[in-house]
């Protein structure tokens, strides 16, 4: 029997190419780094009052979107995200190549569309005065709502959007699943490329925190922090996060098609690893955080951690548990500049560990209790840790291409 290509071949190398972000702090690489140098933080602690908000910086949607039909049609997450998708095929000088965005691959992590709250609170006003007849609830979907869609918009539509806009027509996937739903994105997509089923793909996601709907849902489980900012480190005595607006997107390729088009890389993904902790025992979180460590690969001196880190407990303290033990590491909570974009926060790792490396500095702590520590060597290694705020946890390793 004849071995195949696949099970005799190394896996190839995967770099980052291209880079999107548009977060609260700005729009593009340079904002974005500007800010977390000069320790800039933009919170919103009136307007969603008494839950806090990192909102979305402002942009011109026409650079990106260049159709106001196309900008109308799209809910916010979506905007925000075909805006940072736009961004990163910018950023890796495939932006209107349709031989390469015709077969480029896409894994988006995405959460539930955004609800149309004029609706939902006819229909609960309506019930609470007691005028919902029979069929009512079936007459006013099918006249207040798009008939394509229910209730909230489908997950896929930004895919479908970045499709639309942007020409990245080859294979599309989206995954749900909160924060874990971003580790996988990058997880399959990394592991279709080193096996040689894809050349390039664009990952990422998007999250719009300025919902009145999400923090409802997240107040029913206490997870919304309240009344005043503090840095993610320190909330143990008002646990919880802030809701953050961002979009955050990759292209990634095997080395030999990123040599081949003459791209200049900005690190390297070397690896992905992702688990479920079952969080019925205290302590569970730390030890599934040690098992993913364990299984990233050869970890030297010089690294750096890059945490999505949510505040919400008890896994941000067994997180923190988790982090004590490797003093090395100097740590960045991502949670505290750009507060928590749920799907979107480990891509916004990965974005961030990769701009790092490239620039040859960690960004500085901000941090008002000691967890973080400064960097004075360039980073080697970053490993991009998520640890959802209920269930979830995921590691990847960034390291600098040799």
């Amino acid at each position: 029997m004849t071995e195949t290509a696949s099970t005799t071949s190394e896996p190839a190398e995967v770099w980052i190419t291209g880079i999107g972000l548009a977060t609260s702090l700005g729009e593009g690489l340079d904002a974005n780094w500007d800010a977390l140098n000069q320790r800039r933080i933009n919170v919103d602690e009136k307007g969603f009052a008494p839950y806090i908000v990192h909102p979305w910086t402002q942009v011109s949607l026409d650079t990106q979107i260049p159709k106001k039909g196309d900008q109308r049609q799209m809910e916010a997450w979506q905007r925000i995200g075909t805006y940072a998708a736009g961004l990163a095929l910018d950023s890796a000088g495939v932006k209107g190549n349709k031989e390469i965005l015709g077969r480029m691959d896409m894994i988006v992590a995405a959460g539930g569309g955004e609800r149309d709250l004029a609706v939902d609170s006819g229909v609960l006003t309506a019930e609470a005065n007691g005028n919902s007849a029979p069929g009512f609830l079936n007459e006013r979907l099918m006249s207040d709502l798009r008939p394509t869609l229910f209730l909230a918009q489908l997950s896929n539509l930004l895919a479908g959007n970045i499709a639309i806009v942007h020409g990245v027509s080859g294979t599309s996937r989206t995954f749900m699943g909160e924060e874990v739903a971003g580790v996988d994105a990058a997880r399959i997509a990394l592991a279709r490329i080193a096996a040689g089923q894809s050349d390039i793909a664009l990952i990422g996601g998007s999250h719009n925190g300025e919902r009145k709907d999400l923090l409802v849902l997240y107040e029913f489980g206490d997870y919304n922090l309240k009344d005043k900012f503090e840095p993610v480190w320190a909330r143990q005595q008002q646990p919880g996060f802030a809701l953050g607006s961002a979009g955050a997107f990759l292209v990634i390729e095997s080395r030999a098609h990123a040599e081949a088009r003459g791209a200049k890389p900005y690190a390297r993904l070397t690896n992905v690893v992702a688990d479920l902790s079952h969080r019925k025992h205290p302590g569970d979180v730390k030890t599934t955080l040690e098992k993913l460590w364990s299984k990233l690969g050869k970890l030297d001196d010089g690294g750096a951690i890059i945490t999505g880190a949510t505040g919400a407990e008890p896994a941000t303290s067994e997180e923190q548990a988790f982090l004590t033990e490797h003093p090395d590491f100097p740590v960045r909570a991502t949670g505290t500049m750009f507060g928590h974009t749920m799907e979107t926060q480990f891509p916004l790792g990965l974005a961030l560990a990769a701009l790092s490396i490239s620039r040859g500095a960690l960004f500085p702590p901000n941090d008002s209790v000691g967890v973080e520590i400064e960097m004075s060597k360039p980073p080697a290694q970053i490993v991009v840790i998520g640890a959802g705020h209920w269930r979830g946890e995921g590691m990847a390793l960034i390291e600098a291409i040799k």
